[in-house]
């Protein structure tokens, strides 16, 4: 067949010239879409690829252990520790959160350590102490006491002191010193029986049972009954946070004491109303008791990381 000429393409109908332009259109958009289409297809499969890439190479999200929030927290309340340094309410505040929520698990204890058994003869049974960190700023640690045990009647001189029970029945007994109490005592007892007979006037500030779960309770240098003496009802163990910890070089020495009730001692210009009485009794310095057995044990929770 010849070339067709342009009277060929003249003689053509118009309405078939329209039908062959809309034929050939379609066409390339079916191509042109086919190909966007597998375009589509790869750039999302693209994507896809890449996203998971990329979640692949993030850093999984670190997962803090209790314990290492106390530490961390504990380093911030206690950043300016010092005698006599009381942290600011929020601060005080803040740590109380983080030690409310403890539980046992999270200091790798259970109440079925051996160090929570009975005593097998009746003596004063041993406590345990695990220690988990202590620094010029702050100590933390963990008093393990078996039925019937007890951490006698001792001060913290200059020191805010958390202690929260993490399971268990303990009784606690604390005072406070009286301020612009005469100190030099007469006594019906025979002073020749007594190693230091100057007495301290202090007032009862807490003389309960407490049972775990329970809030964390919170002793200051002068308030919240800095002497206390803790007796286990159950095995008990209770975890505790000094801030500035002992030190002799610092004057902050732990005394023990024997507490006396009010009437036992008569003292010029101390006195307290009839009522009174019996929330009030007369601090005698001691040496430590000598059926006081506290034994160190290896502390098996969360390792502290300290960064």
């Amino acid at each position: 067949m010849g070339r067709a000429t342009l009277a060929d393409i003249k003689e053509k109908d118009f309405g078939e010239l329209v039908k062959e332009t809309k034929t050939n259109t379609e066409d390339k958009n079916k191509v042109s879409n086919s190909n966007k289409n597998r375009n589509t297809t790869s750039d999302r499969r693209g994507k896809k690829s890449r996203r998971q890439h990329r979640k692949m190479m993030m850093p999984a999200a670190v997962v803090v252990s209790p314990v290492q929030r106390l530490f961390d927290t504990c380093k911030d309340v206690f950043a300016l520790s010092g005698t006599g340094i009381v942290p600011t309410p929020d601060k005080i505040e803040q740590l109380r959160a983080v030690l409310d929520e403890i539980q046992p698990a999270d200091v790798g204890l259970t109440p079925h350590m051996p160090f929570f058994s009975p005593p097998v003869i009746r003596q004063a049974p041993p406590i345990t102490y695990l220690h988990i960190h202590e620094c010029e700023k702050f100590s933390m640690g963990i008093f393990c006491l078996p039925p019937s045990g007890v951490l006698p009647l001792h001060n913290h001189p200059g020191m805010t002191v958390f202690s929260k029970l993490l399971f268990g029945t303990m009784h606690i007994k604390s005072y406070d010193w009286v301020v612009n109490v005469p100190s030099n005592a007469s006594t019906a007892v025979d002073s020749s029986q007594m190693q230091h007979p100057e007495v301290r006037l202090a007032k009862v500030k807490v003389d309960s049972d407490f049972t775990s779960p329970c809030n964390t309770s919170i002793l200051y240098p002068a308030d919240g009954g800095n002497m206390h003496c803790f007796t286990a009802v159950t095995a008990c163990a209770v975890l505790d946070v000094l801030g500035p910890p002992y030190s002799d070089p610092e004057g902050r020495h732990c005394t023990y004491y024997y507490d006396y009730p009010f009437t036992k001692f008569s003292v010029d210009g101390a006195t307290v109303p009839e009522e009174e009485k019996d929330k009030h009794a007369w601090l005698q310095e001691r040496e430590k008791p000598e059926d006081l057995t506290v034994v160190g044990a290896l502390y098996t929770g969360p390792e502290i990381v300290e960064n």
